[in-house]
């Protein structure tokens, strides 16, 4: 029979980004909350948030073309650009909070400098791209944005672009220096080093079993230790799920209205790998293509300088791959389990709607090694196949749900499902995800705890000077800030 042990205020599910987030949060704002963490695996970081398993890209729509839309008349919609870019800078300020407090060392061990750079092809992508600098620029947030269509310069940029390229085609690149690669595995592990050491007690190799609400708004977590095998309820007034692929199925565990029409969808990626010095020392960048048509937003090809176990290293991707599972980690069984009576509906709308989406998956699916080369070879001309191997990147659940644009919408955003109480919320969906978590997590509080988020706010303006504002109007604040953010986390 399971033991019931005694009620703490919060319980985050996964080891992530986003659970060390939230919790990091809490002990800023209300230190005298017990916090519990559990998570499944022996270690922090190893799904989603592994540095392996994503980009690294600190999200800032400095170089993804997939967040300025091109409207009918060709002007270039730049809000969601905008709003991103805001959020990284919430982000940054953070972290340099952190680090200024002592909380967080050695900051180059998880964010580094890295330009960032949209490199297209053909007469119309390079008139799109110059448009979409044009109207950046006019933005103090991409005031130091860069465009070239000339290829010696683009050569001076990024030589391994421009290497053995004999083709005529018109082409032009951006160069932003305010870009960074971001090791979200190194820092959440140095977030939860943090939250040990604020006696938040840290609970791996425990997985969570099941989650019910008891009428007196109390919530009783199931959890078992995978080494003993022992199984013990937990209670708790607040949980937030933030356990990457796993949020789903906990989510409908949970059986709030809130988890109900709602699906998920999992998709793999596939990454080539370059670790020749010779070679990676060619480039300083993260590189971002245009998705072919017809392909997902979360396709849009990349060339990334990485840094990871210290080592500089160059990515290429992503191609998509197929499995069932939630986690990289996870059961074969976990996309048919996820299917219940409230969402079938909601699924079977979704494999209508998403036949190019479908198409997209089988054809990356049959692709060869040597055509996964080719793909490189538009950006790498001189790349040869003895120089890059195929590295397994993480699972990606996208999320969904019944909108106001009918049943079964595919959602490639960031999804945060809260209960109509406030008393659980749980995460789910991909990117730009981690690159946004004190965003994300900011706003979960406000839903989460309304009678005390007032009280909260003098403090989270000290922490994140701009809370409330928006940078993008504030010019005089945003140089401000970024002066201390250059300054503490060390990427000027």
């Amino acid at each position: 029979m399971s033991t019931i042990h005694s009620k703490t205020d919060v319980i985050l599910i996964g080891g992530g980004i986003m659970s060390a987030t939230l919790g990091t949060l809490l002990k800023e704002l209300a230190p005298e909350k017990e916090i519990k963490m559990f998570e499944r695996l022996s270690t922090p970081a190893e799904e989603s948030t592994n540095a392996w398993n994503n980009a690294g890209t600190g999200h800032s729509a400095l170089c993804e073309l997939n967040y300025t839309k091109e409207n009918k008349d060709g002007s270039i919609d730049i809000e969601k650009a905008i709003k991103i870019n805001e959020q990284f800078q919430i982000s940054k300020q953070f972290w340099s909070h952190l680090v200024k407090k002592g909380q967080l060392d050695h900051p180059e061990s998880f964010i580094k400098p890295v330009p960032h750079m949209s490199f297209v092809q053909g007469v119309k992508n390079v008139d799109f791209l110059k448009r979409r600098v044009k109207q950046l620029n006019k933005n103090v947030l991409f005031s130091n944005m860069e465009i070239t269509d000339n290829k010696e310069k683009i050569a001076e940029w990024t030589p391994l672009i421009m290497e053995g390229r004999t083709s005529h085609v018109p082409m032009a690149i951006t160069y932003d220096k305010t870009g960074t690669d971001v090791n979200f595995s190194a820092l959440t592990k140095k977030l939860f080093d943090n939250l040990a050491d604020k006696q938040v007690e840290l609970n791996y190799k425990h997985q969570v079993e099941d989650l019910k609400q008891r009428k007196d708004g109390v919530w009783e977590v199931k959890v078992k230790d995978l080494t003993s095998n022992e199984v013990k309820i937990y209670e708790s007034d607040f949980v937030f799920i933030g356990a990457g692929g796993a949020s789903l199925p906990l989510l409908q565990k949970t059986g709030i209205k809130e988890s109900k029409h709602v699906g998920g969808f999992p998709v793999s990626g596939l990454f080539l790998v370059c670790r020749d010095e010779a070679i990676t020392k060619k480039h300083l960048a993260k590189v971002y293509g245009k998705a072919s048509v017809g392909a997902p937003p979360m396709s849009v090809p990349h060339l990334d300088t990485r840094y990871i176990d210290g080592k500089r290293t160059l990515l290429f991707g992503p191609f998509a791959g197929f499995s069932p599972k939630f986690l990289k980690t996870g059961s074969n069984m976990d996309l048919i389990k996820s299917v219940k009576p409230n969402n079938i509906i909601t699924m079977l709308s979704a494999g209508v709607k998403e036949i190019n989406l479908t198409k997209y998956l089988i054809s990356q699916l049959t692709l060869s090694n040597e055509e996964r080369m080719e793909d490189l070879r538009t950006f790498v001309p001189n790349a040869k196949s003895e120089d890059w191997e195929v590295v397994v990147a993480g699972q990606r659940v996208q999320v969904i749900k019944d909108t106001e644009s009918g049943k079964g919408t595919l959602q490639f955003g960031t999804e945060v499902i809260t209960s109509e109480d406030g008393s659980l919320s749980a995460l789910l969906g991909a990117s730009p995800g981690a690159s946004t978590a004190v965003d994300i997590m900011l706003d979960l509080l406000k839903r989460c705890y309304k009678d005390e988020f007032s009280n909260w706010e003098g403090k989270i303006k000290e922490i994140i000077p701009s809370f409330g504002q928006r940078l993008s109007e504030n010019e005089a604040l945003y140089r401000q800030v970024n002066e201390e953010i250059k300054q503490n986390l060390k990427i000027d």
